[in-house]
């Protein structure tokens, strides 16, 4: 069984685990100071449902793709690849957006959530069900971004479901030791971390994303029986259809399906053959998102950092 594919899983859950904690405990500790703690019923309510929702949505993504599976083998190469290619782009978005917004937003976080709760159980009527909502969207939103990303990891077998809770259990843990025990964690240092960590992994699905795209295009064109491609190997691994050609090999001495290639796969993309568009797309993609994400860290808007 191969752990590795679990590691990057267990990262994003890791981190947006930690920001769903935080909101969460914010939240439990303003009802606390404004004797409103016969609402966190409320709040377990908002948690247990997000993750409920986040579960469903993941089934829902894995049966959508075993019907595409299910379809004749000429469709089915077509249809699983650009699913996965969209699935891919998808969750590069939402991580790379999530993953600014939240660094450059981070210190105004509390008082923001603060602010929310102070409006929310205003009214008392409806306070409860105010309470619920505002958990049920931070944990939706956080659910949802591991969930494409797990979608589009699109790894077999219970391994990624292993990297997930792991995960979840560490951010749950986390959260209790900063909130109920008092446990004092530089969470700055944690997410600049993890940051650029997660800036490594979504790279690699950049060249993940690109692969599949680039195979859709390929299968396309022999169902349509079109001229889509430019000439290519007869070997599927050293050809790609609109990539260009190999700019780097090193199956013969680093290959990504053994130790220590594998983990470097896994965490950071790394890939033992890797063609010209992908090269471009991986370093574009590095440029500017590190660009936004390090203009965050030191406190720029990201507005004037781009105009």
């Amino acid at each position: 069984m191969d752990f590795s594919v679990a590691l990057p899983i267990f990262a994003i859950t890791l981190r947006e685990g930690v920001e769903a904690a935080l909101v969460v405990g914010i939240v439990m500790a303003y009802l606390k100071k404004a004797d409103r703690s016969y609402l966190n019923p409320w709040v377990f309510g908002g948690i247990g449902i997000g993750v409920l929702a986040s579960f469903v949505v993941g089934i829902l993504l894995n049966w959508f793709l075993k019907q595409v599976e299910s379809t004749e083998p000429s469709q089915a190469a077509f249809y699983g690849q650009l699913w996965q290619g969209a699935l891919g782009l998808t969750a590069i978005a939402m991580l790379s957006w999530m993953l600014v917004w939240m660094t450059e937003n981070a210190k105004a976080l509390k008082g923001e959530i603060e602010g929310q709760i102070g409006k929310a159980i205003a009214n008392e009527q409806s306070a409860g069900f105010a309470v619920f909502t505002l958990i049920l969207i931070a944990v939706l939103r956080e659910g949802f971004e591991v969930v494409i990303f797990i979608s589009a990891k699109l790894q077999g077998g219970f391994v990624p479901i292993i990297g997930a809770i792991a995960g979840l259990v560490c951010a749950v843990a986390i959260g209790m030791a900063i909130f109920q025990f008092g446990i004092r964690i530089n969470l700055k240092i944690f997410f600049q971390a993890m940051g650029v960590f997660l800036l490594l992994i979504v790279a690699g699905l950049v060249i993940s994303a690109i692969g599949h795209l680039d195979k859709a295009v390929a299968a396309y064109a022999e169902l349509s029986q079109t001229s889509l491609c430019f000439p290519t190997d007869a070997t599927p691994d050293l050809s790609s259809c609109l990539l260009g050609g190999l700019v780097w090999d090193v199956h013969g001495i680093l290959p990504d399906k053994e130790f220590p290639g594998i983990l470097l796969k896994a965490l950071f993309g790394f890939r033992d053959r890797l063609f010209l568009g992908q090269a471009i797309g991986y370093f574009t993609f590095l440029a500017a998102a590190g660009f936004l994400y390090f203009q965050s860290l030191a406190g720029k808007p990201i507005k004037s950092a781009v105009n």
